[in-house]
């Protein structure tokens, strides 16, 4: 992280940023609506800024000794430079510290860039929910990562 990087809780105000980000990584974006009702519930919800720029956020739940990455996601020009690393990486520190024994995540399995990153950095394959995204022809399966803290 450079020294003008700044990793932050996120704000309702941050909401029309990430939702840009969201909607130009995403085929099948978040709604407004999801990212507030994350904040107002208490998930563990974080940007990373470049100046006063928001380029990466992330968005996590923690309960019954779990925690569970819903959504990370790094502006498309910023990706390949270790941000989401960085990301994924204050998500592990912060489900540590919040007593969590693992962390789990789904990932479209034709997301191949993503699913590099999670495996260098310890996630495991656990198994496979049908049909759980959205996809411009049905249905894409998701593969459920875990990492043991």
């Amino acid at each position: 992280m450079s020294m003008s990087d700044a990793l932050r809780p996120m704000q309702l105000g941050d909401v029309a940023a990430i939702m840009d980000i969201e909607r130009r990584v995403y085929p099948f974006p978040w709604s407004e609506g999801i990212f507030r009702d994350c904040v107002h519930v208490g998930y563990c919800c974080w940007v990373l800024e470049q100046g006063s720029e928001i380029v990466a956020y992330a968005v996590m739940s923690i309960g019954a000794a779990e925690a569970h990455i819903l959504n990370i996601c790094v502006a498309p020009e910023q990706q390949g430079r270790g941000i989401g690393s960085q990301l994924l990486l204050h998500l592990l520190e912060l489900a540590g510290r919040h007593q969590a024994a693992a962390v789990f995540l789904e990932v479209r399995p034709s997301n191949k860039k993503a699913i590099k990153l999670y495996h260098a950095l310890g996630f495991q394959d656990v198994g496979i929910r049908k049909d759980y995204y959205p996809d411009h022809k049905g249905r894409e399966n998701a593969l459920i990562l875990e990492r043991k803290l």
